[in-house]
């Protein structure tokens, strides 16, 4: 194969990619505490004889943009929004902790606390369970205290504490579920400098306009690598036409 056509069909690719990921970005623009995906290329030379004239990228693990969002008041007991750095501990689809920013929490019938999603929040010894209550609070260190169900004003109960963590962005990467996880899929240790704001929660971090821009900068240079296949194509034409009067 042509080594202009191999670096523009491998341009091609890492555009698709690209755009779905953008395209993910936007569908959740109004997602609280979503985190947006950033792509990363690595440029790679195109081996074999002669000289080395032509580069192109190489897809590296998508990385996440951990900067914060803002942060908007709901009055709910049970939305939370992590201030500065940090985390949400909660038990993955396959069962392995993984962290999220998204604090839109809700209790089932079983007295689970759960994420939106379903996923159980985690606490000092796993899954945090509350017994039946009349209220609910949230501390700023994450302490769980309850006013049990049929019992006075004065009787509080701490039931647990949100496991809260906090670590180096290039060490989390996102898995199939969109929840955040460790490179090595070590959980994290509860870091006690992470605190949380009750009755409110964290929005999305992407910007609209930008994830706009980025995809119709990414339609012209799609493009552009189908005329470069183009002239591929028309180059190899000539030649062979060459081939044939000589």
């Amino acid at each position: 194969m042509d080594r202009l056509l191999y670096v523009s069909a491998v341009g091609l690719g890492n555009i698709e990619q690209a755009q779905t990921a953008r395209a993910n970005n936007l569908a959740n623009v109004s997602t609280n505490g979503f985190r947006a995906d950033l792509a990363h290329v690595m440029a790679s030379e195109v081996d074999g004889q002669g000289y080395r004239a032509r580069v192109y990228g190489v897809n590296e693990s998508q990385g996440v943009d951990l900067s914060p969002g803002s942060a908007i008041e709901t009055g709910r007991d049970l939305d939370l929004s992590i201030n500065g750095d940090g985390l949400f501990s909660v038990v993955g689809p396959d069962g392995n902790e993984a962290y999220t920013r998204n604090g839109a929490f809700q209790v089932d019938a079983a007295g689970r606390l759960l994420t939106q999603q379903g996923q159980p929040v985690l606490g000092t010894g796993g899954p945090i369970a509350l017994p039946p209550y009349e209220t609910i609070v949230f501390g700023n260190d994450g302490t769980v205290t309850i006013r049990p169900q049929g019992q006075g004003p004065d009787a509080l109960v701490q039931i647990d504490q949100l496991k809260l963590v906090s670590t180096a962005p290039e060490n989390l990467r996102k898995n199939g579920a969109g929840l955040l996880v460790t490179n090595d899929e070590l959980p994290l240790l509860r870091d006690p400098g992470v605190s949380v704001t009750s009755g409110f929660l964290e929005s999305s971090n992407v910007s609209a306009i930008n994830e706009l821009t980025e995809i119709l900068a990414l339609a012209r240079q799609f493009e552009l690598e189908v005329r470069m296949m183009k002239v591929a194509e028309d180059n190899d034409s000539a030649a062979a036409q060459l081939l044939r009067v000589g």
